[in-house]
């Protein structure tokens, strides 16, 4: 195992360093040596520790639960990131970021300190609560900044913006307005802001399903999961961009984040796809669509399932169940897409020797993906996922001693706890900073305000309603992460839907799927972006490649919401089992469009037609149906029958 971990670093060092700064964040991260690093370790420890013992013997009240998850969050993060990128190479903490941490940490400990006192004057606070209030949601918007990003910002301040200028803004989306005053004890001292849902979801499942995560890759499931793909995939007509898919559809179930997926897998796949001749462009993009669907994978579904379930007010189970079939087109599009560029390349998979073996694989890690396994049969029977994460992290910790090659010591078990405090990072900052917006929502009303105004916009006309909402949903979702991108698209868009008479369920998924492929679209495509990175390749091409190949998640959303039997809502098992088949048609002659290629090159009224009959074999209407099997069979007799002729030529 230590060999095969030190061949493994020797290909993460093969990325550029250019490439590296591009995918992550994290670069940004300051590299302390000495007792500062020592120092930053036993912080996060203590933040992990804190959070397994609210897990095990039960959460604090909302307030103070979330006031520690905040306060040693901020913490860190004015550590960790410094203010300026210069800082970076520093030896020691910069006083202002020192000073900073040590501020971010008063706010929460004066609201857990002065609780009582606070909750006996609500809505009536003093000065000194007010000066604490102010700091302590500039400090969030800072941290913000450090760690999720301008974008995020941006957004965070515009509706602050809102919030004071709603008196001179005319018609629709105009409102009384609110001072300084009002608006920080709404968003500093309520559970509507700074400290609501999304903090709340972020200081109990998701911190201890993201601890889960750092341990399951501690233990190598990442190079298992590679290595598994290469094993089921690698040998098959343009193996490894299916491996890119496989790999990416199996970090999905555990990871947040679609830029850090294409940096987890794209290292490996993207190479091994350039190599095997896909153009850099499409090799990037096949890594960035696959990575992006990993945030519409269950179960966690970069920890917005969690958020989700709370917002909409169903069990977590429900919105699992939801989003299964959505994310099997979804990842099932881009393996077709892929496919049929391997076809019209012909491009071949690797050699079956060179590739390592399914039976090896197993034996020697299998036993690595079996808190996964367990953990997804707890939440389906009826565990709660704080629970069920709570079992995986320790049955992670003892599944990986079963074996020697993957045994962790008690150092790598202690930083375990690091890795998770520190990967929480980003998630914590975002939660807080969309809390700032979902408090600015509820005391302008500015939720129902932009669904009337969507509404009215559309003339009332349905699909015209969906249209607006899609393009609302893209813009609010660019460049921001996946647990922020679905509070404020769920908050701003959703509503215009629900006043139409979706389900909610079917409303929230909708405006999810279009905040999450912002992340492939133009001009914004942060994990396109990151693709290109390490590919070598035009960001925008790779950008336009990455959309075509995520064509299902432009188009099932407008499906689901037409027929909530996709998302199994009031439905039956034979209705479901016809609408993932009829579906899979659709998908295949959907793909083959956005490539122009099934068994020979398609012509471009063919394209067309393949666009029209998938589209109706997507849709659950009998008669669609029965219009999509006649195009499509005669579609494809017409390809089979020019290439017998090829082939006799």
């Amino acid at each position: 195992m230590a060999e095969e971990r030190k061949v493994r670093s020797k290909q993460d060092d093969a990325v550029s360093q250019e490439a590296v700064m591009a995918l992550e964040k994290e670069n940004r991260v300051a590299q302390y040596r000495g007792h500062i690093a020592k120092l930053i370790s036993f912080i996060a420890i203590c933040f992990s520790l804190f959070q397994l013992y609210t897990g095990i013997f039960g959460v604090l009240d909302a307030q103070l639960q979330r006031a520690v998850h905040l306060g040693f969050g901020l913490v860190l993060v004015f550590l960790l990131y410094p203010t300026r990128k210069t800082w970076l190479n520093r030896t020691s903490i910069h006083p202002l970021d020192a000073f900073l941490a040590l501020l971010a940490a008063s706010g929460p400990l004066y609201i857990i300190t002065q609780y009582h006192d606070l909750v006996l004057r609500a809505g009536n606070f003093n000065t000194l609560d007010m000066a604490v209030g102010s700091i302590g949601v500039l400090l969030v918007i800072e941290a913000a900044r450090r760690v999720v990003g301008i974008p995020m910002v941006s957004v965070v301040l515009f509706f602050i913006a809102y919030a004071f200028a709603g008196p001179y803004i005319p018609g629709i989306l105009g409102h009384r307005g609110v001072n300084w005053d009002q608006l920080v004890g709404h968003l500093y001292f309520t559970t509507e802001g700074i400290f609501g849902i999304p903090l709340g979801v972020s200081s109990t499942f998701i911190f201890l399903f993201i601890l889960f995560g750092a341990y399951l890759e501690s233990t190598g499931l990442g190079h298992f999961f590679i290595d598994l793909a290469n094993a089921v995939a690698g040998w098959a007509r343009g193996g490894p961009a299916k491996v890119a898919v496989l790999s990416s559809g199996l970090m999905g179930t555990v990871s947040g984040s679609s830029v850090a997926n294409v940096a987890g897998t794209g290292s490996f796949t993207i190479p091994m796809m350039k190599k095997l001749g896909y153009h850099r462009d499409f090799a990037g993009a096949v890594e960035a669509a696959a990575s992006t669907g990993g945030q519409l994978m269950p179960p966690i579904m970069g920890a917005a399932a969690f958020l989700m379930a709370e917002f909409v007010g169903v069990p977590y189970m429900e919105v699992v169940k939801a989003a299964t079939i959505p994310a099997i087109l979804y990842f099932l599009g881009i393996w077709l897409g892929v496919h049929f560029e391997a076809r019209r390349e012909n491009l071949q998979g690797l050699p079956r020797e060179s590739l390592p073996k399914f039976g090896v694989i197993f034996r020697e890690r299998g036993h690595l993906a079996l808190p996964l396994v367990v953990i997804i049969g707890l939440l389906v029977s009826g565990y709660t996922p704080m629970r069920a994460a709570l079992i995986g992290i320790f049955l992670t910790v003892a599944a990986a001693m079963l074996r020697k090659n993957t045994r962790l010591s008690f150092i790598e078990v202690v930083q375990g706890l690091i890795d998770g405090a520190r990967n929480m990072l980003s998630v914590l900052a975002a939660c807080a900073a969309a809390g700032i917006i979902i408090g600015v929502v509820t005391k302008t009303g500015i939720g129902l305000k932009m669904a009337s105004a969507l509404i009215d916009l559309s003339g009332g006309v349905f699909l015209a309603v969906l249209f607006f909402t899609m393009l609302t949903s893209l813009v609010l979702g660019m460049g921001v992460p996946t647990t922020a991108n679905y509070v404020i698209t769920s908050t701003i868009a959703a509503p215009a839907l629900v006043q139409l008479g979706v389900p909610v369920l079917a409303a929230h998924m909708f405006v999810f799927y279009f905040g999450i492929v912002a992340d492939v679209t133009p001009p914004v495509a942060l994990a396109a972006y990151a693709g290109s990175a390490i590919a070598g390749g035009n960001a925008l091409r790779t950008g336009v490649q990455a959309s075509k190949l995520a064509i299902a998640a432009f188009l099932i959303p407008y499906i689901f919401v037409n027929s909530p039997a996709m998302l199994m809502i009031d439905t039956t098992i034979p209705k479901i089992l016809m609408v993932l088949l009829t579906s899979i048609i659709g998908m295949v002659a959907i793909s083959s469009a956005m490539i122009g290629h099934f068994v020979v090159k398609e012509k471009a009224w063919e394209r067309i037609l393949f666009i029209i009959g998938g589209l109706c074999m997507i849709d659950t209407g009998a008669t669609t149906d029965i219009i999509g099997i006649v195009l499509l069979a005669a579609l494809f007799f017409l390809q089979w029958q020019r290439g017998r002729k090829q082939v006799n030529a």
